[in-house]
């Protein structure tokens, strides 16, 4: 048994989205069809981004597994020639059998394109959202740097379960035009469901002077989705690409209004160990902050998460479940306290 990794582009306009469902045909679908066919065994595959009904891939990334001696760099061209063609696998290499494209460290980059003139050109409506009203560049740019860094954008998401973790890195926000076309490219840890859309929809009034830029901080402050501007058109999106971290991040900073901490990850491939100071955090989001950091540091690999709040050392509650770990103090380090996984 082997687990191939592929690269997998496509036109989205006509699939209900990646994810198999039942009210349309899905690129989930097609790829578990034909490398079933090509294969000759059933074939199920993991993708790493579930993109909605109507949006498009130059790079999304995919893995299965199979027990057929086909080599796996070969799997691209073969399968390719089953596929629809606005279905096209750009690559595909072997991968260790534990790796899932979900759970690596990545960098996850979109674009939003924007047709931006009085009159529609048909052979651009597919792959760009038409808005007839000129908008501003310049204001679209000071309301997107709101936007950069770690934040709650429970504004900029569609709830799919109610206690999913809002939080999110975008790393760039970048707003181009070049002729009619404006282009929002964001970089990012990963997106909650419809936030890119989101994101560009609450631009795009920015631009159209409904929104003044400054605007877009308190949208993100008020943690409201009805606050937020409108989910824009489908088939705007286009799901760039994915990079995979290559070596573990040494120190993640994460900083905003609400808070500041810095997660020391030096140790733990050598020792399993990593160290995680809170420098200040308000009330409402420590309890979250201290599950968020620390699973982050366990599913790189961490055994033991020391932890310090340099605001207030006593706001730890030994023994308190926090989400999958409770806290005790460390019998090696004082002011430390040691995290434990609890059943």
């Amino acid at each position: 048994m082997k687990r191939v990794k592929m690269i997998v582009a496509y036109d989205g306009t006509n699939y209900c989205g990646w994810q198999i469902q039942k009210n349309g045909i899905t690129i989930e679908e097609v790829l578990n069809k034909a490398l079933t066919n090509l294969l000759k065994e059933p074939v199920t595959v993991i993708g790493a981004s579930r993109t909605d009904s109507g949006v498009h891939s130059e790079g999304n990334v995919a893995v299965f597994d199979t027990e057929n001696r086909m080599p796996a760099d070969k799997i691209c061209f073969a399968l390719n020639h089953r596929l629809p063609e606005d279905i096209r696998v750009l690559h595909s290499e072997e991968v260790f059998p534990g790796y899932h494209p979900r759970k690596q460290n990545c960098i996850k980059t979109y674009e939003y394109r924007i047709m931006n003139r009085k009159i529609e050109i048909p052979t651009l409506r597919l792959y760009s959202y038409f808005c007839y009203v000129l908008l501003d560049v310049d204001l679209m740019k000071k309301g997107a740097a709101y936007l950069v860094g770690e934040h709650d954008f429970k504004s900029f998401s569609t709830a799919r379960r109610q206690a999913e973790e809002t939080v999110r890195t975008i790393y760039s926000l970048e707003v181009e035009k070049s002729g009619d076309l404006i282009t929002l490219r964001i970089k990012g840890s990963g997106f909650l469901y419809n936030m890119v859309r989101i994101i560009a929809g609450t631009l795009i009034k920015v631009g159209m002077g409904v929104y003044q830029p400054e605007h877009v901080e308190k949208i993100l402050d008020a943690r409201d989705r009805n606050e937020a501007g409108p989910k824009a058109a489908a088939q705007g999106l286009t799901l760039v690409n994915l990079e995979y971290e290559k070596e573990l991040e040494q120190e993640i900073k994460g900083q905003n209004k609400e808070w500041s901490y810095t997660l020391s990850q030096e140790n733990i491939v050598s020792k399993g160990e990593a160290r995680l100071i809170i420098h200040r955090c308000r009330e409402e989001d420590y309890g979250r902050l201290l599950t968020r950091v620390v699973h982050q540091a366990v599913r790189n690999g961490a055994e033991t998460v020391y932890v310090m709040d340099e605001e207030d050392g006593e706001r730890i509650i030994s023994g308190k479940s926090y989400g999958f770990y409770i806290f005790q103090p460390s019998d090696e380090k004082q002011g430390w306290y040691v995290t434990q996984k609890h059943s």
